[in-house]
């Protein structure tokens, strides 16, 4: 992994300062999109029987205002953060050396977690590496922005991991905000960082991960730690071949996705 690493570093200083060369939609062009997203979005709903989600892919708005940074980072992107366990495992070096970030070890990382009894204990992560953790507590990943009802999980001793927008336990929801994955990868993100995407979401990744396919710089990417909950039955704006052609087209375009279980949340 340090070699790869190093490897991609290397190649990506040389564009350090350059401009991507996938040019996002004008604003009628996204108008038009969007209102073709949507309302596609609520015929298949209707045909296939899915419950509403919450909204339609949003992968490419020129609302969007890309980070003006220029020193490559490693930008480690956390959804499904939980009390920070992974991120302190980021820090502890199991997602590769930290030492080997570009810039002379230099990092970023963004903590998503929509259960609010996480919240306090990631603010306490940003308290001790400022200016470095951007804590999005009481805040559910997904493919666009919007609100949604976020079942916890009663399971306390296993740390309430199973809790979910995507299955009911039945005992206690919330209503939270849903923070675009894409938008947060395109506004933060640099071509000469090291990205990388763990993704612990138990059921929404089958809505982000085809949602993240149609954007056009999803190589900004570079590796994805995907759990894939494949034993929840789930409802999805996808279908299970167009999230599988997902994965594959985001392989193709360079996204390494290792084979990935996390026991921590």
């Amino acid at each position: 992994m340090v070699g790869q690493m190093l490897g991609r570093f290397a190649i990506m200083l040389s564009v350090l300062g350059g401009t991507s060369a996938a040019r996002l939609r004008s604003l009628p062009e996204q108008r038009l999109l969007n209102a073709k997203l949507n309302a596609s979005h609520a015929i298949s709903q209707v045909a296939s029987g899915q419950k509403n989600t919450p909204c339609a892919c949003d992968a490419n708005n020129p609302a969007w205002k890309p980070t003006m940074r220029k020193e490559p980072k490693c930008i480690f992107i956390d959804l499904g953060a939980a009390d920070g366990n992974s991120f302190r495992a980021f820090l502890s070096n199991s997602y590769g050396p930290v030492s080997s970030c570009p810039s002379g070890g230099q990092w970023e990382a963004w903590l998503v977690e929509a259960n609010g009894q996480f919240t306090s204990k990631l603010a306490a992560e940003q308290a001790a590496h400022p200016q470095q953790v951007h804590p999005l507590g009481s805040t559910a990943a997904y493919m666009c922005r919007g609100t949604t009802s976020f079942s916890i999980d009663p399971d306390v001793a296993h740390n309430r991991w199973g809790s979910s927008m995507k299955v009911d336990h039945g005992v206690h929801k919330v209503s939270v905000p849903l923070v675009n994955v894409i938008q947060l990868i395109a506004e933060n993100t640099i071509e000469a960082d090291w990205v990388m995407l763990k993704v612990d979401v138990e059921g929404a990744e089958f809505d982000i991960i085809p949602c993240l396919a149609q954007f056009p710089n999803a190589r900004l990417v570079d590796r994805m730690y995907l759990e894939e909950h494949t034993w929840l039955s789930v409802d999805s704006a996808f279908t299970k071949q167009q999230y599988e052609q997902a994965k594959a087209s985001l392989k193709t375009a360079g996204v390494d996705i290792p084979v990935y279980f996390s026991h921590t949340m």
